[in-house]
């Protein structure tokens, strides 16, 4: 059964449609950072409102845990959200109850309101069914349709992800099916050379998709935090970089799986050692086998990809037709450090063929380095999902909507 779009509820005019965004951007003293997820959510919202419906937004920021926490209001994403859209955009202080109901029953054609923060509720996230059902039941009654469009929460079996769909003639929204599009091209029949670059903390959030795709990829590259147990696995010291051990004998396995495959597995051949984790720390660049040969000896930490292996990574990417890359090469948020996730993200641009950002941190790096979003061929805006898509796991957003 394939995938539920806008077009299977017909017309929607004069219709109260909830839609789920993803509009979980960072904040700084209120003030919204990156909107990236709030442009992403700009094409279907204009559809519904050029069509003349009834719009409700509703979405998460942050982790308040159930409790209203004002750092964590969507009041400041309504106010940009209107801005992008050029039009008024109302705000419903509370997620669900009396003034919400009579602020979304007063809306005319072609109107749209924010309501407050869904993770507010307990209800949103609960893994007891019956507690999402209610919540979800409340949602329901607001709207007539409902179209899920946040493809960073469609991983998450959620009340207002995968129990509100449920409850209303639902569909998915163009983001989500843009989306998909893309991941389908990473999974089925890519061009080749197929590159993937994974980096960010840990290996341990990257077992599944590196297993999944080792098989199909050409290249796999390997940045980030989770270098340091790849480099522990064949016998080298790391100082204090991060390390799991749990996860040595499992990286070892990949090694060997990637060789005998034929498969290039390419590790940084240099690092960026620092005497500290800040933004000023001392800092020496040695070879990836020599990291406790700094000043700092085995005290110092590994922080970022070196150049070689920057140069290295660039020329694999830019010679490729496509490439999926998720995670930051380094801590990319220190000046000092941000070189390699740099030297990536300016070689991704010049992929003549599909070069994707996968989403989360990936995304927020290349913004905060200063690369406009139309450099690439897609930014995700799931890092967890897109890897739960290329793991071939279910996400239970999408299977409700009939995929």
């Amino acid at each position: 059964m394939p995938l539920r779009t806008l077009e299977s509820l017909g017309s929607l005019a004069g219709k109260r449609v909830i839609v789920r965004c993803d509009l979980n951007v960072p904040l700084k003293d209120g003030a919204i950072t990156d909107d990236g997820r709030v442009r992403a959510s700009l094409g279907t919202l204009d559809t519904l409102i050029n069509e003349g419906a009834r719009v409700i937004v509703i979405s998460h920021l942050g982790r308040p845990d159930g409790e209203v926490k004002p750092e964590y209001s969507l009041a400041p994403v309504a106010q940009r959200l209107g801005e992008l859209l050029g039009t008024s955009v109302g705000f419903a202080p509370e997620t669900v109850g009396d003034e919400t109901a009579s602020a979304v029953h007063s809306l005319e054609d072609g109107q749209i309101i924010v309501l407050e923060n869904l993770r507010f509720q307990a209800a949103e996230t609960s893994k007891s069914d019956a507690e999402r059902k209610a919540f979800a039941e409340q949602l329901a009654a607001l709207g007539e349709a409902f179209v899920s469009d946040g493809f960073g929460v469609v991983h998450r079996k959620q009340a207002s992800v995968y129990d509100l769909p449920r409850l209303l003639p639902s569909a998915a929204g163009s983001l989500i099916t843009a989306e998909l599009d893309v991941l389908e091209r990473l999974t089925e029949k890519p061009e080749r050379p197929y590159t993937v670059v994974l980096g960010g903390s840990k290996v341990s959030d990257k077992l599944g998709v590196i297993e999944h795709l080792l098989p199909r990829v050409d290249n796999l590259l390997i940045g980030g935090g989770m270098l340091f147990t790849f480099l522990a696995a064949q016998g080298h010291q790391v100082g204090k970089s991060l390390l799991e051990s749990d996860q040595l004998e499992r990286v070892r396995g990949y090694l060997r799986d990637a060789e005998s495959r034929g498969i290039r597995l390419v590790l940084p051949t240099d690092v960026v050692v620092a005497e500290s984790f800040s933004a000023d720390a001392e800092h020496e660049t040695v070879e990836a086998s020599a990291i406790e040969s700094t000043s700092f000896g085995a005290s110092g930490i590994g922080l970022d990809i070196g150049p070689d292996t920057a140069k290295t990574f660039a020329d694999i990417i830019a010679s490729s037709k496509t490439v999926f890359w998720n995670g930051p090469m380094g801590v990319f948020e220190f000046d000092a450090f941000a070189a390699g996730t740099r030297v990536v993200a300016d070689a991704l641009t010049r992929v003549d063929g599909l070069g994707v950002v996968g989403g989360g941190d990936s995304a927020s790096a290349v913004r905060a380095l200063g690369f406009r979003d139309d450099q690439f061929g897609h930014i995700s805006t799931g890092g967890g999902a897109s890897l739960e898509f290329l793991e071939g796991k279910k996400l239970p957003g999408l299977e409700v909507l009939g995929w």
